[in-house]
């Protein structure tokens, strides 16, 4: 058995599909099969059930996953700790990113990261929240922002990086545009669009809807923000929306109240395993980071308190503060 058998392995593993898989690994589809099923000769089990269009896990296919994960991640510990010795710090680190927070400066953050450590590899992929813990746990991501409603499950440790209310937000010739703010349970019933479920603020509605007694009745679902915003504003229902970007966009935005809805974008990772120097170092420079944006964010909300609370005649336009 030889280290890209397990390579092999986890890619189509983790697409459920021989050509995705091959895709990622640069390599022919029959090439990949081949490996395959010679690395299934050689342990003497089948490791995938191809019988169905998804390529899925065996019994014993599950079992030895988490083995040669293992066996992936000793290898390339082995060489990190060798590169340190000539003071380069080299390998791979996997970022994960929650639907719906695209304005969170990810950007800034992983350029400057890979202006002061060229050789190592970044890759960033999108996903639900309960996904990214997911992928968290295993070992396929280092770091990830995540929406949570709730408390960090457990081996997942997590830095607030923006708290801020959720509204309804709903076009100027909505019925509800006359009000201001209103109770949950005036939702009950409405034509309702949200981020899909598993991430923070769908999780945070779903749950105050079933402590309330009803079921949401969203009819439109979409992992993004502006399009769930564009439907309300077409008269396509109400937006459950972040405050900062409801505040922003041309809707009218509604406060909900009892009880008063607040989502979170946390930045999250394992609170083991992290021989990676690369995870590392990538870890501690986003804590600082995001450390330096949640207080500008906290001054931010300060500063626009103190407009709504000015007199019509000086207040000024509010400002939008970072998601």
């Amino acid at each position: 058995m030889e280290l890209r058998h397990a390579a092999y392995f986890i890619a189509v593993a983790e697409e459920g599909n021989f050509t995705r898989a091959a895709s990622r690994l640069h390599i022919a589809q029959p090439g990949l099969s081949a490996q395959i099923r010679q690395l299934e000769a050689e342990l003497g089990q089948r490791l995938l059930d191809r019988s169905s269009r998804k390529v899925a896990l065996t019994t014993a296919g599950a079992a030895v996953l988490p083995y040669f994960r293992a066996a992936l991640r000793a290898i390339a510990d082995a060489r990190t700790v060798v590169d340190e010795f000539s003071g380069l710090i080299r390998g791979r680190v996997a970022v994960g990113m929650v639907t719906g927070c695209s304005s969170i400066e990810l950007a800034s953050l992983l350029s400057d990261y890979h202006q002061r450590h060229p050789a190592v590899e970044i890759v960033l992929s999108e996903a639900n929240s309960d996904r990214l813990v997911d992928d968290l746990r295993t070992g396929r991501l280092d770091l990830a922002l995540i929406g949570l409603a709730s408390d960090p499950p457990a081996g997942i440790e997590t830095q607030v990086v923006t708290d801020e209310p959720i509204v309804a937000a709903v076009s100027p010739r909505d019925e509800l545009s006359r009000q201001s703010a209103i109770p949950l349970k005036a939702l009950q019933g409405r034509t309702l669009n949200c981020l899909p479920r598993g991430t923070g603020i769908r999780t945070c509605l779903d749950n105050a809807c079933a402590a309330a007694g009803f079921q949401p009745y969203v009819a439109f679902e979409s992992t993004s923000l502006n399009i769930l915003a564009q439907l309300s504003a077409k008269g396509l229902g109400v937006a459950i929306l972040p405050e900062s970007f409801a505040t922003a966009s041309a809707l009218h935005v509604i406060r909900i109240i009892e009880p008063r809805l607040r989502g979170r974008i946390e930045l999250a990772w394992r609170t083991e395993g992290h021989a990676n120097k690369a995870a590392v170092a990538l870890i501690n420079d986003a804590r600082r980071a995001f450390a330096t944006e949640a207080r500008k964010g906290k001054t931010s909300s300060s500063e626009a308190l103190v407009r709504r609370n000015a007199s019509p005649t000086t207040a000024k336009s509010p400002r939008m503060k970072k998601l």
